[in-house]
């Protein structure tokens, strides 16, 4: 039986993550077996880790982890890392703040054994300009670095077979911004089989967007160094 490990990053999330856990708990739960939903707090300060705490007592597939807080890239990749570790077939991954659409899950599953990496692509997107402008900007940025094209490079909902992320793994860092970014990068730079699928993105349910302009140019100036770094190993 395939063992899916289900990656939900969570920072603050206490007004969405009941209704996250709520939607995508039954797909861990069909699966059966030794899959799992994994939600990784990021150090949040608000009661995020209670609420999950509270919704473990009846949902044995429901896994807990709490670090201390980094950002949503070591929080993604420490999700991965455990699912290796604990010996998952495959390892999907989605965000905490209820944008995509559980249901849509199974679109991907049913390629699992085509493909090694299938990746979502927001083509009509709810999420605010600020959001669009993220993609497109390391879309470029990604071009420049390893000449690949990618059109949503960054999107959280992908499914990969635990070979390639036991891959990806060793050449991501683990305080590295843009983890995915670097998993979509390092599978079409290794050649992996990639199927990519429109899904749908809806706005945030909850919570605050906390990415600005600022904070944009920010990321996309230091993405460009590590980006550089992580090529030379590939």
């Amino acid at each position: 039986m395939d063992k899916l490990y289900i990656i939900i990053p969570a920072y603050n999330e206490e007004e969405t993550i009941g209704e996250v856990i709520g939607e995508w708990y039954p797909i861990v739960e069909k699966i059966g077996g030794d899959s799992r939903l994994v939600i990784v707090n990021d150090g949040s300060k608000d009661h995020t880790e209670e609420i999950v705490q509270n919704m473990q007592t009846d949902r044995p597939q429901l896994i807990l982890l709490t670090k201390e807080n980094g950002g949503h890239g070591p929080a993604i990749r420490y999700g991965y890392e455990y699912a290796v570790k604990e010996g998952a077939d495959f390892i999907f991954q989605t965000d905490s703040d209820g944008q995509t659409v559980a249901e849509e899950f199974w679109r991907f599953w049913k390629h699992r054994s085509e493909y090694d990496f299938v990746v979502g692509c927001r083509t009509k997107r709810e999420d605010g300009f600020s959001r669009i402008v993220v993609t497109r900007t390391l879309r470029v940025v990604v071009r420049a670095c390893f000449g690949v094209w990618l059109r949503d490079v960054n999107t959280p909902f992908r499914l990969v077979k635990r070979e390639l992320m036991e891959e990806a793994l060793t050449l991501i860092p683990e305080d590295f911004n843009l983890a995915n970014v670097a998993l979509s990068v390092i599978a079409a730079k290794k050649g992996a089989r990639m199927l990519s699928i429109p899904i749908t993105f809806r706005p945030r349910q909850g919570g605050v967007n906390s990415i600005n302009i600022p904070k944009i140019t920010k990321m996309g100036m230091k993405a460009v160094g590590d980006f550089m770094e992580m090529n030379k190993k590939l």
